[in-house]
């Protein structure tokens, strides 16, 4: 590899980076007041814009790269943190599976960017969508370019941050800010168990590398466990069941940030999360078939749905949960290059889907196809697929109710026991009534107050009695065997004998 070669490569971290400095120089301008009006819009769309085409361009020239020279596969960049045991790095993992999809993402991204700045013009948030969009494509970058579970782990939670922020785009409304939670607290469970699985690669395995991982030697239960983490964190961040209610509640955002995170991009996260690890996940066939069965459960869960729904972005999103379960199927099944080559034309075929949505009834001029005669038939399964077969209810009682329960009871706590322990400011008391100027709250405050009053006390005692009083009589008393000592170390026979033992002490 020339020399060339060798400094792209070690721009690869640009490519997560620049729509970071997009949104950092973005915010800056917000704070400072530069981006107020419609003048304002246009450099906020062209700094993102730009940002993301400089992602593309990198990932083009290092496609090209590779295939003229072959992928370059495993690059580590510098150590983030390690002890004795494991170290995680700043590594890319350069193969033919995170390039064509990191470039698929990129292009996608770009063209979000470019369709968002029209779609969204003179809207309140503008600037706002644009940082947060902005977030989300360094953090997509970062999970499909990683070459380690930590960075990846990065890259996810940016991902799940944007999510949440752009459901609760219209942060007003309560039925988003309830939507933006929903989705929020169901995703958390796919982070713990990425967590978990990241732990017990540290102990296991002794390292985060997904090289390392896929020909990693362990038992078969070892490798059971430390996979269940991440099919987890995959069933629930591809809305596979039973996760999948969250992302019909996810559609609340703008139309752009659906298209992107949900139709084409940040619903495959899971899918190729497996695929990153289906070396590994090959050695635990109880494991592929439980996918087989998740997929197709998931597939004819949003097949059933996908029928009864009367607006286009919701019958969209179950399509996208249809092919999403068939993907898992595949991998499954051992077929890892067809879900890839299928990840790679459903991403593309259904951002065009999406952003498509908001003129869909005026390119068809046709009314909504009626559920099929079968399904109208039959009352029961009818009612089930239009009530989503209560799976929405069941995720809010299982997760939803129990964190804003718990959230309740914290707020109980701090308000009648950390409060009034720790004190609020501006909410003093009088300790005496005869000193109201002297106010406390709290444990610290009060024990302060009481501090000073003892040391205010003291000092009225023994200082401010006047001429006479007891402080004068101690110093007075201390004065004179002060001087009586002075006189002593006068002598001659005294100042000898301090000589001496000086000495003494010295040798």
């Amino acid at each position: 590899m020339n020399a060339v070669a060798d400094d792209l490569l070690r721009l690869v971290w640009l490519i997560p980076v620049l729509p970071l400095l997009a949104v950092v120089v973005t915010a800056a301008r917000v704070l400072l007041g530069r981006a107020q009006g419609d003048a304002a819009e246009g450099p906020t769309a062209r700094l993102l814009s730009l940002a993301a085409f400089g992602s593309l361009a990198l990932l083009l020239a290092i496609d090209a790269l590779a295939l003229q020279q072959g992928v370059p596969g495993h690059r580590v960049l510098g150590v983030w943190f390690a002890t004795d045991e494991w170290q995680a790095s700043f590594s890319f993992l350069l193969d033919a599976l995170s390039l064509p999809v990191a470039t698929l993402a990129a292009a996608i991204g770009w063209l979000v960017v470019r369709f968002s700045a029209g779609y969204l013009h003179r809207e309140a948030g503008f600037h706002r969508f644009f940082m947060v969009l902005g977030f989300f494509l360094s953090g997509l970058q970062l999970v499909l370019l990683a070459g380690n579970g930590v960075l990846a782990f990065v890259g996810w939670e940016m991902c799940g941050v944007a999510s949440f922020l752009l459901i609760g785009y219209a942060w007003q409304r309560p039925v988003a800010i309830g939507n933006a939670l929903y989705a929020f607290v169901v995703n958390r469970t796919g982070d713990a168990g990425l967590l978990f699985a990241l732990g017990l690669s540290a102990a296991w395995v002794g390292s985060f590398e997904w090289p390392a991982l896929a020909g990693a030697e362990l038992t078969l239960v070892e490798a059971r466990v430390l996979l269940l983490g991440f099919v987890v964190a995959a069933l629930v961040k591809s809305a596979q069941l039973p996760f999948t209610p969250w992302i019909a509640r996810a559609l609340e955002g703008p139309t752009p940030s659906s298209a992107i995170f949900y139709g084409a991009l940040l619903v495959h996260a899971g899918v190729y999360l497996l695929l990153r690890i289906e070396p590994l996940l090959a050695q635990v066939p109880d494991l592929m078939l439980a996918l087989v069965v998740a997929g197709a459960a998931t597939a004819a869960y949003a097949w059933l749905c996908g029928l009864v729904q009367t607006d286009v972005k919701s019958a969209l999103i179950f399509a996208t949960v249809f092919q999403v379960g068939l993907m898992f199927v595949e991998i499954g099944l051992g077929w890892s290059t067809a879900a890839t080559v299928h990840l790679v034309l459903h991403a593309a075929w259904r951002t065009w889907h999406f952003l498509l949505a908001p003129s869909w009834l005026a390119v068809t001029r046709e009314r909504p196809a009626p559920p099929p005669a079968w399904l109208a038939r039959s009352q029961t399964l009818y009612t089930a697929a239009l009530q989503r077969f209560w799976l929405d209810r069941l995720a809010q009682v299982l997760f939803v109710q129990p964190t804003e329960s718990f959230a309740r009871d914290l707020r109980r706590f701090e308000e009648g026991f950390v409060d009034r322990a720790l004190g609020e400011p501006g909410r003093g008391r009088a300790v005496q009534p005869e000193r109201p100027l002297v106010c406390a709250d709290g444990l610290p405050g009060t024990a302060l107050a009481a501090v000073a009053g003892v040391l205010q006390r003291v000092e009225n005692r023994l200082l401010l009695r006047g001429r006479g009083g007891a402080a004068e009589r101690l110093l007075v008393r201390a004065g004179d065997w002060l001087q009586t000592l002075e006189g002593l170390l006068e002598q001659p026979r005294y100042l000898m004998m301090a000589v001496m033992a000086t000495f003494v002490v010295i040798l």
